[in-house]
């Protein structure tokens, strides 16, 4: 069954989807980005509109973009958050691989975050808020992230395609543990 590379969802043709760049685009999530369209209900909602009419009132940024970024990255990929929102390393799971989320806030000129290469995660997401409170969300497994020297991974938004439809097909990818080669970044694309 072909599935939407952005949602998941199935999708049975032409009927429901375009086929871009040898991937199924829904036309749901096409509409939905027209739209402007933000997820439906609950907490994610509510925390939006609250960040949104801040800045509105006040002219500032509430700090509550990471968790705008986390709950948004677990509704769209699935991800469950670790009990523990200071649990070190990483952020959430993804069947048995975890994940770490960062989130480039509607303030920052900067289309990249910096992600610590000590962090125990199999997958990166990076979540981006627009100055229009538009979300979007790429999940990226860690062995495509670039090995430069340093302690840290710099990854730009533009440099990934999300690979979330994937990751869904084998479970979650890589098992929650790094192995070696990936821990002394010897792991290449």
């Amino acid at each position: 069954m072909n599935r939407c590379v952005m949602t998941g969802y199935p999708v049975q043709g032409s009927s429901d989807a375009i086929w871009d760049d040898g991937e199924w685009i829904s036309w749901d999530y096409i509409n939905r980005q027209i739209e402007g369209s933000q997820p439906e209900g609950g907490l994610l909602e509510d925390m939006i509109i609250v960040a949104k009419e801040y800045l509105e009132d006040t002219g500032r940024h509430l700090p509550i973009y990471g968790e705008i970024g986390e709950h948004y990255a677990a509704r769209r990929f699935g991800i469950e958050l670790h009990e523990d929102p200071k649990a070190q390393g990483s952020d959430g799971r993804l069947g048995n691989a975890l994940v770490e989320i960062k989130t480039i806030s509607p303030m920052r000129d900067s289309r990249h975050v910096r992600v610590k290469k000590s962090g125990n995660f199999g997958f990166l997401v990076i979540v981006k808020i627009d100055a229009d409170f538009r979300i979007d969300a790429k999940l990226i497994r860690r062995r495509r992230l670039a090995q430069a020297g340093g302690s840290f991974f710099t990854v730009g938004w533009d440099d990934h395609r999300s690979e979330h439809s994937q990751a869904k097909h084998d479970g979650g990818g890589q098992p929650a543990d790094r192995s070696e080669s990936d821990s002394q970044g010897g792991d290449r694309p």
